[in-house]
């Protein structure tokens, strides 16, 4: 996914010289292309990643479009306040990008897992939060992003994230992107679990349950009209994500199905438990130890299938 970022930014870029790119002390090889191409428009603001967000919030206010980069934990955990302050409460256009999202650098502990960065951010007005699937949704978010004049943050995997999409689907900040229409189950699926989601259905199908599969790439604002649809066709509505179960996609869609006069289908929500993850490995043991592995959430659902 940050491949697809790098090249994405560096086209956007030569076609709107307002936009620069920041970068809190990473990833200076993987912009060279844009370095090279946007002399003069790559900053790196180095360990500091509160005045990062700071200074990209002058720039904006400026007239240019600032976009910040760096580990998703540092840029959203250590710069809530600054994103809080600077950017969403003067309303700027910055885009905040944070990589290795989730457990994506399992195997380095807790202080490099983000599994409550989305959960925070969608509590900020006017803030656009958006987790893409695969590395071609990370480019079609990332094009949406910078149409609009509204403050985000795009949350990104690493590297090695299987593809799902042949080439760019059109995303539209707000709007799910139906893979398969919602069955008996509807899997929703936000960030890089979509291959497991995907997974999970072929899994159900030769238990002769039909399955719907959707990306979520926006969290906030929540496609609340795929919501309906899917709660108003299925038996069981699942949402997964690699971040807490609480405040998540799990926890948006529970918001909104609370407010429903007519519940429908049965929510379960897939993520990581209300605890920090201390064991050593990497993100597939980490998938394993959460139950986010396709056997496990198969066999959920049709536990609760089989529930009067």
């Amino acid at each position: 996914m940050r491949n697809a970022f790098a090249h994405e930014i560096t086209q956007l870029a030569q076609q709107d010289e307002r936009i620069v790119l920041l970068s809190g002390d990473i990833g200076n090889r993987l912009f060279d292309e844009f370095k090279a191409k946007c002399p003069g428009r790559f900053h790196n603001c180095g360990v500091a990643e509160a005045n990062m967000i700071g200074v990209a919030a002058g720039l904006a206010m400026n007239g240019l479009r600032p976009v910040c980069y760096t580990i998703a934990p540092f840029i959203t955990y250590r710069c809530m306040e600054q994103i809080r302050v600077d950017v969403c409460y003067h309303h700027v256009p910055v885009t905040i990008v944070g990589t290795g999202a989730g457990l994506a650098y399992a195997s380095l502990g807790g202080t490099h897992h983000s599994c409550e960065d989305i959960g925070m951010l969608r509590t900020l007005p006017d803030l656009v939060v958006m987790a893409p699937g695969d590395a071609h949704e990370v480019r079609g978010c990332l094009r949406s992003v910078m149409q609009q004049a509204k403050p985000a943050y795009l949350r990104i995997g690493k590297k090695g994230e299987a593809e799902v999409h042949s080439s760019v689907p059109p995303i539209e900040i707000g709007k799910a992107v139906v893979l398969t229409a919602p069955g008996r189950v509807t899997l929703i699926s936000t960030g890089n679990m979509l291959p497991a989601a995907q997974a999970t259905a072929a899994l159900l199908a030769k238990q002769n349950i039909s399955c719907g599969v959707a990306s979520l790439p926006t969290i906030k604002p929540l496609d609340t009209a795929f919501l309906q649809n899917a709660f108003a066709a299925s038996d069981v509505v699942a949402t997964l994500e690699e971040h807490s179960i609480i405040g998540g996609l799990g926890g948006s869609a529970a918001e909104w199905q609370s407010d429903q006069a007519s519940r429908g289908a049965r929510l379960l929500r897939f993520g990581t438990a209300d605890e920090f993850y201390h064991e050593t490995g990497e993100q597939e043991h980490a998938h394993e130890h959460f139950g986010l592995v396709p056997e496990k959430m198969a066999a959920r659902i049709l536990a609760t299938l089989s529930r009067p």
